[in-house]
């Protein structure tokens, strides 16, 4: 082990990846590490910036050759995952790694990094609201959001396995919630 990691976590539509955005410029010292997935992009997401994208044979080969820290498959013929170059490219420039993961990839990583980790579970006020945010981001047909609806409530029975819940009920509020859990844990 070489460093400091954050975990963050949260069902779909929860602001895990709001809050994180809104954290990153604040700590020069923190790298997000970018997942790979084997789901094509959505909207302008670009490979090896929000995710290294690989089909199924790439990253079911990657699998085999135990190039991961932790990987899911979250659905059918859908893959998340840590790549392990990922994280020795970040160490290796002496950064505190960021995690930005589905709610097994993030227990999977705590048990991984140990003491090193921070884990933050970050839930939506309601289900309700979270079906309104997932509508609200265009990116998913309906069909899509109520599958991820209907998985966030299985997700949300994770939260007591993270070092810290951080309900995102007003934006703000969770913002600064967010800046002091990860001033604390970076001291």
């Amino acid at each position: 082990m070489n460093g400091k990691v954050l975990i963050f976590s949260a069902p779909s539509g929860s602001g895990k990846s709001t809050i994180v955005n809104h954290l990153l410029p604040l700590h020069p010292e923190m790298e997000f590490s970018v997942s790979a997935t084997s789901r094509p992009p959505r909207g302008e997401e670009k490979d090896g910036v929000e995710y290294y994208f690989l089909d199924v044979d790439d990253f079911r080969a990657r699998i085999k050759a135990d190039e991961f820290v932790e990987y899911e498959q979250v659905y059918e013929g859908r893959f998340y995952g840590t790549l392990k170059s990922e994280v020795q490219r970040i160490w290796a420039k002496g950064h505190v790694i960021v995690f930005d993961v589905d709610v097994k990839g993030g227990v999977s990583l705590k048990k991984y990094f140990g003491d090193s980790a921070l884990s933050v579970f970050i839930q939506a006020p309601s289900v309700e609201e979270l079906r309104r945010r997932l509508i609200a981001r265009a990116t998913d047909s309906m069909e899509a959001i109520e599958e991820r609806v209907a998985k966030a409530a299985e997700e949300m029975t994770y939260a007591p396995k993270f070092d810290r819940i951080l309900i995102n009920d007003n934006l703000q509020d969770a913002f600064a919630r967010a800046e002091e859990m990860v001033d604390e844990f970076l001291k």
